[in-house]
């Protein structure tokens, strides 16, 4: 007997029902895959202008404000849950409007004003548009978490259309980088006892690491105060090395 897919099935049966809710569920998923799509090409965009402005630096001073770089696209699961917990129904529309950090970059400094030089070069950039900033750092979340959240928008360029599309941008030095990602393992431990003197010296150590970014700053800027005349060898050389960074 000749085996029939489901498109045979429904049109022999004449079940309209059935290429309704197929149907439905294409329209679905390609829906989806358009909208993170936007998401995914957003990241791309401002990691590519976080990286540009790591090398200008890299050419007229000398050192690189980027440690590193993380970049993160929110799955359906977390979407859907985080929809519900607002109690909004998840269609294209309410996810787009009221969700903001669909797409996620997380930016790693070496130091404290780094973080804040890199926030200023990005949201002066003609086509982004700084939308939210909150500055965890000069005003720290009782547990002791730092860091500068910008939720930020660019324009992507599609080959019929131009869209908007947001993003969540996190700068924070090394230091705080470490203490959230522990602090972040933590909080999700089930039944944790004495709960109250874990979050204290939570607080304890987000402070710590708080006065140790600030020495590093300190220290560094004395270190850049000190002048020393190159000799001339010195001078070609550092001329040479300008000219053979690696762009690539």
């Amino acid at each position: 007997m000749e085996k029939k897919n489901w498109l045979q099935l429904a049109e022999g049966t004449g079940t309209d029902l059935i290429m309704g809710q197929a149907m439905n569920l294409l329209d679905g998923v390609l829906d989806y895959k358009e909208l993170m799509m936007g998401y995914a090409c957003a990241i791309k965009e401002i990691n590519t202008k976080f990286e540009v402005l790591d090398t200008e630096f890299e050419v007229r001073y000398k050192r690189n404000p980027i440690s590193s770089i993380e970049t993160r696209l929110k799955s359906q699961t977390s979407i859907l849950e985080k929809m519900a917990r607002m109690g909004i129904p998840p269609t294209r529309e309410n996810i787009e409007n009221t969700l903001n950090d669909i797409a996620g970059i997380r930016v790693i400094c070496s130091y404290i004003d780094d973080i804040y030089l890199l926030a200023d070069a990005l949201t002066k950039q003609d086509d982004v548009t700084l939308i939210r900033r909150k500055d965890y750092i000069s005003n720290p979340k009782p547990n002791g978490y730092r860091s500068l959240h910008l939720i930020v928008s660019v324009p992507i360029f599609f080959a019929e259309s131009t869209k908007e599309v947001k993003a969540e941008v996190q700068i924070r030095t090394i230091a705080m980088d470490f203490w959230a990602s522990l602090e972040h393992q933590i909080k999700y431990k089930k039944n944790v006892e004495h709960a109250e003197k874990v979050i204290a010296r939570l607080k304890e150590c987000a402070d710590e690491i708080a006065h140790v970014d600030e020495t590093m700053q300190e220290i560094r800027m004395e270190m850049d105060n000190i002048k020393e005349e190159p000799s001339d060898v010195e001078a070609l050389y550092e001329k040479l090395r300008k000219i053979d960074i690696n762009f690539m």
